[in-house]
Parts: C-alpha cells; sequence; structure tokens
C-alpha cells in the first residue's frame, strides 16, 4: 500500500537492530546507488556491518557487549 497522508509509512527502529521499514522501499546509498525490494516489511542496517549493505543481514548480533572497563570487541574484526 502506497504511504499517503491517512496511511503513512510505518518505520520503526529496533535496539541494537535493523531499521524496519513497510515496503516496498527504494534506498538511495551515499554512492549515488539505489537498492530496491518489494518485500513487506525491509530490515535496513544502520550498524554498517552487513555484508548485503544497505539490508540487514544480522551482523550486527556478532558484537559482543563489553566486560568492566573494556571496549566492545566484534569478533569479525
Amino acid at each position: 500500500m502506497p504511504s499517503s497522508p491517512e496511511h503513512p509509512r510505518q518505520v520503526s527502529l529496533e535496539d541494537d537492530g535493523p531499521l524496519l521499514v513497510e515496503g516496498p522501499v527504494e534506498v538511495t546509498c551515499a554512492d549515488g546507488s539505489v537498492a530496491v525490494s518489494d518485500r513487506f516489511v525491509v530490515a535496513i542496517c544502520i550498524c554498517r556491518r552487513s555484508r548485503m549493505y544497505p539490508w540487514c543481514d544480522t551482523s550486527h548480533r556478532r558484537r559482543t557487549r563489553p566486560a568492566e572497563g573494556r571496549p566492545a570487541v566484534d569478533p569479525a574484526d
């Protein structure tokens, strides 16, 4: 369903997760490339760890929480 004043596009921010957007969507990336998805809900990566960027592939889940006084560690790094 296209967005309109009566039916605005739904966007959800998840804690430690992606930006969820009602689809279909077109995403214009910083380099000018355009990614298109016709899915009902699209997960857009906001951590930039995804190998499928701009789409989320749950790479954000690999980041571990910092222990006392130690920085967060990403096993992928």
